[in-house]
């Protein structure tokens, strides 16, 4: 599907910008849902409803679930979803159960400079002045949300921790993006997304009976009350922004993808103002402007 829009000029800069805007909804579902279950748990929950949202869409679409696809290819695909999905996604859980939305979003701005830096590094790509700029506008957005002042102090421990975990989070997944990146090219989006999220599944259903506090994690999946924010959650956050991210940095370069998808953080005040009716300050206003001005800067054409 997306193939047929591929010669749209910025078709994976719009894929890039909706893939943040959904995942923005998915991580406010997702702190509701981690509250009751265990980061492992929920990441496990979510791996699994993400397949099976994802393998009738393929078989709708008519994609082929064993293309003609090298072994080496599927291997990186697998190796992604263990890295960006089952490792990076379960230390963004604990990051936000340790820091709450508002930090866990600020610390979250490290996942631009790793793809910048990692699609430097193993991709050869290159910004120009202004998309670095533009760049660096969308991180300042980011930063500046810590000036808000109304975030609640957290003990020191939870607080290290919490950036801890959010900073690896966010280099795995840049990681298990950028290594896929040449291969993206060569195969569908959504057969690509169903590879990862099948490697991170199974990568998580092998780990977690191995731990001794299994019980605890997998008991609050029995409860019916806890699915009601996780099924929703999985769907926006593993399954519709996952294949939007996905396309993204398939039509677009990894750098810049990577930018319009850091603009999560601002749609996520947008919403909570909106939604949850938190006030919208004057940092965070000018958080948006230096956002929305950064994107704009950074999706020009090369």
């Amino acid at each position: 599907m997306f193939d047929s829009l591929a010669s749209s000029r910025s078709l994976g800069e719009i894929l890039a910008l909706a893939s943040g805007l959904v995942w923005a909804v998915a991580v406010v579902l997702f702190r509701v849902s981690g509250r009751r279950i265990h980061p492992l748990g929920l990441n496990l929950a979510k791996c699994v409803l993400a397949f099976f949202f994802i393998l009738p869409t393929l078989l709708v679409l008519g994609e082929p679930l064993f293309p003609a696809v090298s072994a080496a290819s599927v291997g990186l695909l697998l190796l992604s979803g263990v890295l960006g999905i089952a490792v990076s996604d379960t230390l963004f859980f604990h990051a936000l159960n340790r820091l709450g939305a508002g930090l866990t979003a600020i610390v979250d701005c490290f996942y631009t400079p790793f793809v910048i830096a990692l699609s430097f590094f193993f991709l050869g790509e290159r910004l120009t002045l202004v998309q670095f700029l533009g760049a660096g506008l969308v991180v300042s957005a980011v930063l500046t949300l810590s000036k808000e002042g109304k975030i609640e102090k957290l003990p020191r421990k939870d607080l290290l921790l919490g950036i801890l975990y959010g900073i690896l989070a966010m280099f795995f997944v840049a990681l298990g993006i950028v290594m896929v990146k040449p291969i993206l090219g060569e195969v569908s989006v959504f057969w690509a997304t169903f590879v990862r999220v099948s490697g991170g599944a199974v990568a998580l259903a092998l780990f977690v009976p191995f731990l001794r506090n299994r019980r605890a994690i997998l008991a609050p999946l029995l409860e019916r009350r806890n699915w009601k924010a996780l099924v929703p959650a999985a769907f926006f956050g593993s399954y519709l922004s996952l294949m939007l991210w996905m396309g993204g940095m398939k039509y677009a370069k990894a750098s810049v993808a990577a930018v319009l998808n850091q603009l999560n953080t601002i749609f996520i005040v947008i919403i909570a103002a909106i939604f949850l009716k938190e006030k919208l300050t004057g940092w965070k206003l000018l958080a948006v402007v230096l956002a929305f001005l950064g994107a704009y800067l950074a999706s020009m054409p090369f």
